[in-house]
């Protein structure tokens, strides 16, 4: 009884697509769960261990270090509208709770860029356009440094200002 071959193209694995120039697309090359593929996975043993496999980096990472960085930036008060800095406190003081470092941040996350958008409350007295412009360098250095993504877009809405007399819900010790 002969042995039965089979030819590479009839071998069942992920479907593939071929684009306009007739360069075949891996379905194994695309994220579905919102995250972003940083590098082409290699296989093989003749490749480098850090090229097997690939990286994705989920939207509520980008987020977190958007808005650990933007905190940074003196002048920034606070992150977010009054309603989810309310229900933030609400949140913070729940044992058990976390205080949400991303409240106020947005962000789109592609394969190799991506776009952040910030609710933003400032202090009383700084001036705003120079706080923006450092709460974009910070951002953008942040996320693309450890990411690896270009930050394409950093849009700042300034929501509130946080004026000196006002009491300071975020800041505020859980006992006394």
């Amino acid at each position: 009884m002969a042995a039965k071959t089979v030819s590479p193209s009839t071998v069942p694995g992920p479907a593939t697509e071929r684009d306009e120039s007739g360069e075949q697309d891996r379905a194994a090359d695309r994220t579905t769960d919102g995250g972003t593929s940083l590098a082409e996975g290699a296989t093989g043993t003749q490749e480098p261990a850090a090229s097997r496999g690939r990286t994705s980096i989920a939207g509520g990472v980008v987020e977190k270090i958007a808005g650990l960085a933007a905190r940074e930036v003196p002048g920034v008060a606070a992150l977010g509208g009054s309603l989810s800095r309310t229900l933030g406190a609400v949140r913070d003081r729940v044992p058990g709770g976390r205080s949400n470092v991303s409240r106020g941040v947005k962000v789109e996350v592609g394969q190799k860029q991506t776009a952040v958008d910030l609710d933003v409350v400032v202090e009383y007295g700084v001036p705003i356009t120079e706080v923006a412009h450092e709460v974009r360098g910070n951002v953008i250095a942040a996320v693309e440094r450890m990411t690896g993504l270009e930050v394409v877009e950093v849009n700042l809405s300034i929501v509130d200002v946080r004026l000196p007399d006002e009491e300071d819900t975020e800041e505020e010790a859980r006992v006394r």
